[in-house]
C-alpha cells in the first residue's frame, strides 16, 4: 500500500536546542494547506530525523490518492504511528567466461595474446610485463609499440587497455576482446594481467592470483586431436623466473625452454551487479478495534515473499501471532509466517497489509525473492515498532525521553552484565585454593588490577547511560557537560571487524575509491569496524615500509580520496582503523658510511632515533625493547623526542583523516608500555596489536597445551594496561590443527575453556582465520582450504571481537558470513559472552554461548537435546550448524 501523500520538510538539523528555540517542522499535504507541527524541545543532544519524529508524533491528514497507487486511509479514530522507507540493494549474477588465446601472427616472430570476455559491460585489461632481467618485480610497463590503441599508463608499472566489443557476433550475444601483439625476440619473459569491470569496479583474477602467460618458458603441453595447432594450456599461473634450468618443476607443471606453442583456455566468471530498490512500511493504529494495520509496499520486481513474525519484548525474538493472517499466508517450521505480496495492477512492484492484535512490541521480517536471494536491513532483520497505546492528540516530548532512556539502560545493562560476569570469574579464580598455591603474588596482583579496570569500565558505562534532563531555565549559550567518555580500546564490545584490503589491493591505484563504492554493502552485511591499509608513503607498495609519515599519498590512493572514504564509512555507520606501522621506518638519506639511517620529511630524525643493537643500520639510540625487524631501521621508542613526534603524528591522523582507532603493526618489536602512552594520548575507540609469535610444537606436531603462547600475547596486552587488544594468533593456530587433522578435542583447554586468548581475556582478543599475510597471494600460513566457514562459525558465535578477511567477504562465502553475523547481532553475542563447551571430541565440537546460541563444527553428529528450551536452526553449512533459542 502506498504511504500517505505527504512530505516532511526540515529546514534545520536540531542539536542541543534551548527551550527558548522552538523549531517548526512543516508537514505538507499535496492537496492540503500547510500544517505547522510545533515540537517543544527540552532535552539535549537530541537529533530529530524525519521518519523518527514523524513516526512518534504524527497529526493525521486526509490522504490523497495518486494514480496507480492504493490509498492509506486515515480517520478520526485511527493514527499513523510509523512511516519509513528503507533502501534496498540486491545483487544479480551474470555468468560468462574469460578467454585467453596465444596465437601466431603474420610472421614467425610476431605473435599475439588475445584476452576476451563474454559478459556485457565495459571491461578493462590491467596488464604489465615481466622482463628477463627483472629481479623481484613481476610488473613493468611494456614498450610503446606493444601497447594496443587506447592504452593508458598506470603510474610506472602497468597499462590499462579497454576491450572492444565484437559486432560480428550473432544477435543477442555479447563478446569483447583485446589483442596484444609482441615480438618473440624481445626480452619479455611473461605478460601478467587482471580483468577489471569498469561498471562495478571489481577485479577478476584466477583463484586469487594474477593471470600470468609465460612467453619464454612454458608448460609442456600436447595438441589434442582435431584442434590443429591450438592446444589446451593446463595452467597460466606459473612463475617462469623460478625455474633456473631446463626441466624444473613449478607447482607440478613441467617447464622447458623452446618455441612458443599456441593455446586457448576458458575460465568461468560471474559478474555481480547491484540494483537499488526500496520498501516502504507504515503502521496505522485503529482505536475502535484496538488493533493496528501494517502496510508494506515495494518496487522490487517479481514475486516478493515477506518472511515475518512478531515480538513481545525487548529481546526481539520471533513469534507467530494469532490469526487473522493475510490471504495465502503459510506457516514456516512453526517459527515464522510467509506471505506473498500482491502485484500492483500496473505491474510496478507489489504490496500487502497485515492486521496485528494488541500486546505486541514489534513486527520483524526479511524479504525472500527466491530460494537463494534474501534481503534484510543492513545485516539484521527489519524491525518495525508497534504502538502500545494510542498516540495522544497533544504533542509532548516526555514519552520520547522515557523510551530512549529505557533503550539506553537496556543496552548498557546487556554490556555491563558481561563485565560483571567477567569480574565474578576473576574473583572466583583469585580466591580459589589452587590459585593461592600456584600463582605468585605478582600474578595475583595483576588479576586484581584487571578487576579494578573492569569495574571502572562498567561504572563509566553506567554513568554515561543515565539520561539527564536539563533545567528549564538554562541560558541559550550555556554549554552542557559532555557525557563520561569510555576509552578502553575495546569499543562497545559488539564490534565486528572487516579487514578492508588484501596483499594485491595496492595494484589498482584506486583502492580507496573501490572501497568507497563498497561501503554501503559492508554496512548492510553487518560490519561495524573496518581496518584500512597503511596510508603513508612507503618503500614497499603494500605500505609496510613507511618513510615520510606525513605523506599520505600512497599506492592505495591520495590523501583526499582517503578522507572521502573515511567520511563515507562514517556515514554508513562503520568505524575506521588506521594501520599504524610504529616499529620501523625507512630512511631517505645515507650517513657518511653509506648506511640508510637519516630520515627526511617533517620528522627528520637522525640515527639517534634508531635502536643500537641492530647492526644493519648503525643506530645511536638505546637497545631495543623487543625483537628487531631487520628489513628496516627499528625505531627507539625510549627516546622522548621520538614518542612526542609519534603522539603528534597519530593525533594528526585522527583529526585530519578521522580514524577512530588503530591496527598496530609488529608490536612484538617494542615494549607494550610505549603503546599505552600512544593509546592514552590518542584515545582510540578501538585498538588491536599484531603480536605474532610461534606456537609450541613437538616433533612437528602442535602441542595441545598452548598456554605459554597465549601467555606471551596476554603479557603484551597487560603491558599496554589493557588499552589495546591483540590478534588471537593462538586460536588461529589451534583451528589449523583442529581442522587439518580432524582433532576437535583441541578446542578445549585443560580448564574446559576456549584454548586461545579468548579463553583467558576475551574482551582483548581479536579473532581471525586469515589476513593479508597468511592468505591472499602471500599465503604464508593459509587456513585449511574448504574449512573456512567452520572457522567463521566458531569465531562469529564465540566471545572476542571477530575479524573477517576481505577476500572471504567478497567471495562465495558472503551469504554464509552475513547469516552468521546476523545471528550474532540478533542474540547480542559480544566480546565478553560466556561459553560452555558441550563437546570437544575427535570429530565434533559443540558449545552453548550466553544460553542463547548452540553451535557445532565438525563432521561428527550433534543435536541439542529437547527440554524446557526450544532450539531452532538459525544457520547451517558444510560441517557447521548454529541453533538459537526460541519460545515454545
Amino acid at each position: 500500500m502506498s504511504a500517505v501523500a505527504t512530505e516532511l520538510l526540515f529546514h534545520h538539523r536540531v542539536h542541543r536546542i534551548s527551550p527558548k528555540l522552538i523549531p517548526k517542522f512543516h508537514l505538507i499535504s499535496r492537496k492540503s494547506p500547510t500544517f505547522n507541527l510545533i515540537c517543544d524541545t527540552t532535552t539535549t543532544d537530541r537529533r530529530f530525523v524525519g521518519t523518527g519524529l514523524c513516526s512518534r508524533y504524527y497529526k493525521p491528514l486526509k490522504a490523497v490518492s495518486s494514480a496507480g497507487a492504493a490509498v492509506l486511509e486515515t480517520s478520526e479514530s485511527s493514527t499513523i504511528t510509523f512511516s519509513e522507507t528503507f533502501q534496498l540493494e540486491r545483487v544479480e549474477k551474470v555468468e560468462g567466461k574469460i578467454t585467453i588465446k596465444l596465437d601466431k601472427g603474420e610472421t614467425e616472430e610476431c605473435w599475439q595474446l588475445i584476452v576476451g570476455c563474454s559478459i556485457p559491460g565495459k571491461w578493462i585489461l590491467h596488464w604489465g610485463v615481466n622482463y628477463v632481467s627483472d629481479v623481484g618485480s613481476e610488473w613493468d610497463q611494456p614498450p610503446l609499440d606493444m601497447r594496443p590503441p587506447g592504452s593508458i599508463p598506470v603510474k610506472d608499472y602497468a597499462i590499462e587497455t579497454p576491450l572492444e566489443s565484437k559486432s560480428e557476433l550473432a544477435e543477442g550475444e555479447a563478446f569483447s576482446e583485446v589483442a596484444i601483439v609482441f615480438d618473440t625476440k624481445s626480452s619479455i619473459a611473461s605478460i601478467n594481467f587482471v580483468l577489471k569491470d569498469e561498471e562495478t569496479g571489481r577485479w577478476y583474477q584466477h583463484r586469487g592470483r594474477d593471470f600470468k602467460v609465460p612467453l619464454i618458458e612454458h608448460p609442456q603441453i600436447d595438441v589434442k586431436a582435431g584442434e590443429g595447432d591450438v592446444a589446451q594450456l593446463t595452467t597460466v599461473l606459473v612463475k617462469p623466473e623460478a625455474a633456473e634450468s631446463k626441466g624444473d618443476d613449478i607447482g607440478g607443471v613441467r617447464l622447458q625452454r623452446g618455441p612458443l606453442q599456441s593455446f586457448y583456455e576458458e575460465f568461468s566468471v560471474v559478474k555481480e551487479t547491484v540494483n537499488s530498490n526500496s520498501i516502504s512500511v507504515s503502521v496505522k493504529h485503529t482505536e475502535e478495534k484496538d488493533k493496528c494495520v501494517l502496510y508494506i509496499e515495494t518496487d522490487l520486481p517479481g514475486d516478493v515473499v515477506v518472511h515475518w513474525g512478531v515480538c513481545r519484548d525487548e529481546s526481539k525474538k520471533w513469534e507467530i501471532p494469532v490469526e487473522p493472517y493475510p490471504p495465502g499466508t503459510i506457516v514456516f517450521k512453526n517459527k515464522a509466517l510467509r506471505t506473498l505480496l500482491q502485484r500492483k495492477n500496473d505491474g510496478d512492484g507489489s504490496g500487502g497489509s497485515f492486521t496485528l492484535g494488541e500486546g505486541l512490541l514489534g513486527f520483524v521480517f526479511v524479504l525472500k525473492l527466491n530460494e537463494n536471494a534474501w534481503l534484510n536491513c543492513k545485516g539484521s532483520d527489519f524491525y518495525i515498532p508497534l504502538p502500545r497505546t494510542v498516540v495522544p492528540d497533544k504533542l509532548s516530548v516526555s514519552p520520547l525521553i522515557s523510551e530512549n532512556a529505557s533503550e539506553s539502560n537496556q543496552t548498557s545493562s546487556t554490556y555491563t552484565d558481561g563485565i560483571i560476569s567477567e569480574i565474578r570469574s576473576l574473583v572466583t579464580d583469585i580466591s580459589s585454593e589452587k590459585t593461592r598455591q600456584t600463582k605468585n603474588k605478582k600474578v595475583r596482583e595483576s588479576i586484581l588490577q584487571e578487576i579494578e579496570k573492569l569495574a571502572a569500565e562498567a561504572y563509566s558505562i553506567f554513568r554515561s547511560s543515565i539520561p539527564t534532563v536539563p533545567k528549564i531555565d538554562l541560558a541559550e549559550d550555556e554549554v552542557l557537560e559532555p557525557p563520561v567518555k569510555v576509552c578502553s580500546g575495546t569499543g562497545s564490545g559488539n564490534e565486528i571487524v572487516c579487514q578492508g584490503f588484501n596483499w594485491e589491493s595496492h595494484k589498482s591505484g584506486n583502492w580507496y575509491i573501490e572501497l568507497q563504492e563498497k561501503a554501503s554493502k559492508l554496512s548492510e552485511l553487518g560490519f561495524t569496524v573496518i581496518w584500512l591499509p597503511p596510508p603513508t608513503d612507503s618503500v614497499s607498495p603494500e605500505g609496510y615500509m613507511p618513510s615520510d609519515l606525513y605523506n599520505l599519498n600512497s599506492r592505495y590512493g591520495s590523501i583526499d580520496q582517503l578522507k572521502v572514504l573515511v567520511k563515507k564509512l562514517h556515514e554508513v555507520g562503520i568505524m575506521v582503523l588506521g594501520d599504524a606501522v610504529l616499529n620501523h621506518r625507512c630512511a631517505q638519506f645515507q650517513n657518511q658510511n653509506g648506511v640508510w639511517n637519516i630520515f627526511g620529511g617533517r620528522l627528520n630524525w637522525d640515527d639517534r632515533a634508531i635502536v643500537a643493537d641492530d647492526p644493519h643500520f648503525q643506530g645511536r639510540g638505546n637497545k631495543s625493547s623487543g625483537d628487531n625487524f631487520h628489513a628496516a631501521p627499528n625505531i627507539d621508542h625510549s627516546q622522548e623526542f621520538v614518542r612526542k613526534d609519534i603522539r603528534e603524528w597519530m593525533n594528526w591522523l585522527r583529526e585530519e583523516i578521522g580514524y577512530d582507532g588503530w591496527r598496530l603493526d609488529f608490536v612484538r618489536g617494542f615494549w607494550g608500555g610505549y603503546v599505552k602512552d600512544y593509546m592514552e594520548s590518542t584515545e582510540p575507540y578501538f585498538a588491536v596489536g599484531e603480536y605474532w609469535d610461534s606456537l609450541s610444537y613437538t616433533y612437528g606436531e602442535m602441542d595441545h597445551n598452548q598456554d605459554a603462547h597465549r601467555q606471551r600475547i596476554v603479557d603484551w596486552i597487560n603491558a599496554t594496561n589493557g588499552t589495546a587488544g591483540a590478534f588471537d594468533v593462538t586460536t588461529k593456530g589451534i583451528l589449523h590443527s583442529t581442522l587439518e587433522r580432524c582433532e576437535y578435542w583441541r578446542l578445549s583447554d585443560g580448564e574446559g575453556k576456549p584454548p586461545g586468548v579468548m579463553g583467558w581475556w576475551p574482551s582483548r582478543a581479536v579473532t581471525f582465520i586469515e589476513n593479508h599475510d597468511t592468505g591472499s597471494t602471500q599465503g604464508h600460513w593459509r587456513f585449511p582450504s574448504g574449512k573456512e566457514m567452520q572457522g567463521y562459525a566458531y569465531l562469529l558465535t564465540h566471545p572476542g571481537t571477530p575479524s573477517v578477511f576481505y577476500d572471504h567477504i567478497f567471495s562465495d562465502y558472503q551469504n554464509e558470513i552475513s547469516a552468521l553475523i546476523s545471528v550474532r547481532k540478533r542474540n547480542t553475542i559480544n566480546c565478553r559472552s560466556r561459553v560452555t563447551i558441550i563437546k570437544a571430541e575427535r570429530d565434533v565440537y559443540a558449545a552453548i554461548v550466553d544460553e542463547k546460541l548452540i553451535m557445532k563444527i565438525g563432521p561428527g553428529h550433534y543435536e541439542p537435546t529437547t527440554g524446557a528450551e526450544n532450539w531452532s536452526v538459525a544457520v547451517e553449512g558444510r560441517d557447521y550448524k548454529v541453533w538459537e533459542l526460541t519460545r515454545k
